[in-house]
């Protein structure tokens, strides 16, 4: 046995007892008569002293030990004379009388691990080493977290009466708002699988199949570029389905999810449920966001109507939005003209305008001298432009102006540090339109093309198509989706009525997602589901701004795994087995 205990459980209680530990060297201090050592482990810190005199040591052994290998040590415990209160096992060290190599450890390490400069290293060469980031403590209690979080969201669904089953990774490919991985079938020449982005076909199955409730913690794939809440490639989602359930059926279990794991995991304040719904216009004209940081105070409003007859270019044709702040009219010039950088270099937006209220209610500053009496009284009426505030004002189309006024908002409530502390703020975003435009014009799903729409057949055969509403929904926490699910179109002559708007022809709705097609002609009960998202409900609980953060071994901005070298090139002879030849790009011109 390599030990008996831990490195984090003795203390006081044991000392006078011989035991035997095992770790990584964590810190070296040779004072000449002595040698302390501090063995970590995953459970903790214990020092471990050698001292001179101590002829049942090899002293050969001790020269070659340095930080980050693993030792072996059997020794007595005994009280420290310079106890540390920092730790738990503080009060007590080891005196060793044996000491071995387990595994050895080059002198020197590509970084620093437990160090205050570990968050400086360049996070390229931490992925390139993984194994040894993973030591870090902060970052593995994050990965042993995520372990406890999984067990938490597993001990609710079973008390919740889900059933836990797992569907295939090499399946079809489906329209479901991202590119497909395709894995080439070695079996079946010019065929590919598609790895899922998310388990929907085979959980609809599972409802028509006769259960009642299922659940997985499910892989999916998906080919998107990364952003710092997105990891690319792959992520894992909390996916589950029900069974004769409506909207509310599946609000309620998110509900139940979120704040279980919330609650277990953190003392920070959480919403209850049920909480706050938000149609998803609402939620653009207010927020500028279909996942707004409800932490934030600041709301945007629509002045269109209130400058339509105002002699300024800028806003002239164009739809007009606003954002009061508070107390804004004490921030100096520099503070303007810094977000106005912001909105021209980070939104796209052509200008930012703006205006202060002194304490007389003099206006000062940016476009002021557009803004005469009845403007500024129509302003105050409507949007609050009162004493000490100071308003900002975003002009473009409808669609983008909302867009940068979402962007200016979050920015201002960061600068002025307006958000809410150590609370999680959560909200159901529903009705969602059906459909929308692609960037080529044509009608396209918005969301899930598997969910049901508003008004059913007589909404798809009466409705203009960008008016149709669908049952879906997310779940939005401090500015990040957390969740997306919805009521499930499980009739086949309305499931082929909504894509063939999308422009899909009953043949091929047939050929593409012909096992639900299939299926949905023997009796199929009305189901709903939704899947939160596992990896962004781990970066919340520890409080993270990065997803890489909350994974074991993540890729890099761009995609690659710096550690496994993927993606890399195959030999000849594995492309000749799957029937693909690599034609570069020269020979295609």
């Amino acid at each position: 046995m390599y030990r008996d205990h831990n490195c984090g459980e003795l203390n006081i209680k044991n000392v006078g007892e011989e035991v035997t530990l095992a770790g990584w060297v964590q810190k070296i201090r040779n004072l000449g008569s002595m040698v302390f050592i501090d063995l970590r482990d995953q459970f903790g810190i214990t020092q471990v002293v050698i001292s001179a005199d101590n002829n049942s040591i090899d002293k050969t052994v001790l020269e070659k030990i340095v930080t980050e290998c693993v030792v072996g040590v059997k020794g007595t415990v005994i009280e420290r004379s310079n106890k540390n209160t920092k730790i738990p096992t503080g009060e007590i060290e080891i005196d060793a009388k044996q000491i071995q190599i387990l595994g050895k450890c080059k002198n020197v390490l590509p970084f620093e691990i437990n160090s205050e400069k570990a968050g400086e290293v360049k996070e390229d060469l931490r992925l390139e080493y993984r194994f040894l980031d993973l030591r870090n403590e902060k970052l593995h209690n994050t990965i042993l977290l995520r372990s406890e979080i999984m067990k938490t969201i597993r001990r609710k669904m079973d008390e919740l009466g889900f059933t836990e089953i797992q569907t295939p990774i090499l399946a079809n490919s489906s329209p479901e708002g991202a590119r497909d991985f395709l894995v080439p079938s070695r079996l079946h020449p010019g065929e590919f699988y598609a790895l899922p982005q998310a388990p929907q076909q085979f959980k609809q199955l599972l409802m028509v199949s006769g259960f009642d409730k299922y659940y997985q913690i499910a892989p999916c794939f998906r080919d998107e570029d990364p952003r710092a809440d997105r990891a690319p490639g792959e992520f894992y989602q909390l996916d589950f389905e029900m069974s004769f359930a409506e909207q509310e059926d599946v609000l309620k279990v998110l509900a139940e999810i979120f704040t279980t794991v919330f609650k277990t995991h953190t003392n920070w304040k959480v919403d209850e449920a049920p909480f706050i719904k938000i149609p998803y216009l609402e939620a653009m004209e207010k927020y500028g966001s279909d996942k707004p940081d409800l932490r934030n105070p600041l709301i945007i409003q629509d002045v269109t109507e209130i400058f339509k007859n105002v002699e300024f270019n800028a806003f002239k044709d164009k739809t007009v939005k606003a954002i009061v702040v508070e107390n804004g009219a004490e921030q100096g010039r520099k503070f303007f003209d810094s977000m106005t950088e912001f909105a021209v270099e980070e939104t796209g937006a052509k200008g930012l305008a703006w205006v202060k209220v002194d304490n007389e209610n003099v206006l000062s500053g940016g476009i002021s001298k557009f803004i005469n009496e009845d403007v500024q009284s129509a302003l105050k009426e409507k949007i609050g432009m009162k004493e000490n505030t100071a308003v900002f004002f975003m002009a473009d189309e409808f669609k983008t102006v909302q867009k940068i006024a979402g962007a200016i908002r979050i920015e201002l409530g960061n600068r002025l540090d307006l958000l809410e502390k150590n609370v999680y703020r959560l909200c159901y975003i529903v009705d969602f339109p059906m459909y929308e435009l692609s960037d080529e014009g044509k009608i396209d799903f918005n969301h899930n093309p598997f969910s049901m729409p508003q008004g059913g057949m007589e909404a798809l055969i009466t409705k203009d198509p960008l008016d149709i509403l669908a049952y879906q929904y997310d779940v939005v926490c401090n500015g990040y989706e957390v969740a997306s699910g919805a009521v499930r179109n499980h009739d086949p002559e309305l499931m082929v009525k909504a894509f063939e708007i999308a422009g899909y022809s009953e043949k091929e709705v047939e050929t593409r997602f012909g096992a639900l097609y299939n299926a949905f002609q023997y009796g199929t009960p009305p189901h709903a589901g939704a899947a939160p998202g596992l990896d962004r409900m781990v970066m919340l609980v520890a409080d993270s701004k990065n997803i890489r953060e909350v994974i074991a071994f993540p890729k890099n901005k761009k995609a690659r795994d710096l550690l496994m070298r993927a993606p890399s090139t195959v030999s000849s002879e594995q492309l000749r087995d799957v029937h693909i030849k690599i034609v570069k790009e020269s020979e295609n011109k």
